[in-house]
């Protein structure tokens, strides 16, 4: 809402700060007619304006900061992962050797 209220501030304020200018110039045979079109814009941004650029601002320092936290996360879950998957393959290890002893011993 704010950003529509910014953009239509703007579009009023450009429409506003337009000027048209129509000179004619006659001679004997011909007659000219230039028309100009210039617009002035305010040196000093208005406060709509720079509400809009701090919005724009905190929401990508938010957005990045909640990028930051889920990268975070998933670097935690793929150590935990990875943990749990050694773990899993010692203990599994350990059965095999268990259940495959046999005698050495050569007669």
């Amino acid at each position: 809402m704010k950003k529509l209220i910014a953009v239509t501030a703007g579009v009023l304020l450009m429409a506003s700060a337009c000027t048209k200018t129509t000179e004619r110039n006659a001679d004997q045979t011909t007659t000219t007619e230039t028309t100009t079109y210039s617009a002035t814009m305010p040196a000093v941004d208005t406060a709509a304006t720079q509400a809009a650029k701090n919005d724009a601002v905190d929401a990508a320092n938010t957005a990045v900061d909640k990028a930051r936290e889920v990268g975070h996360a998933a670097a935690d879950a793929g150590r935990d992962a990875a943990h749990a998957t050694g773990t899993a393959m010692e203990t599994a290890g350990k059965q095999i050797q268990e259940n495959t002893k046999t005698d050495t011993r050569h007669d």
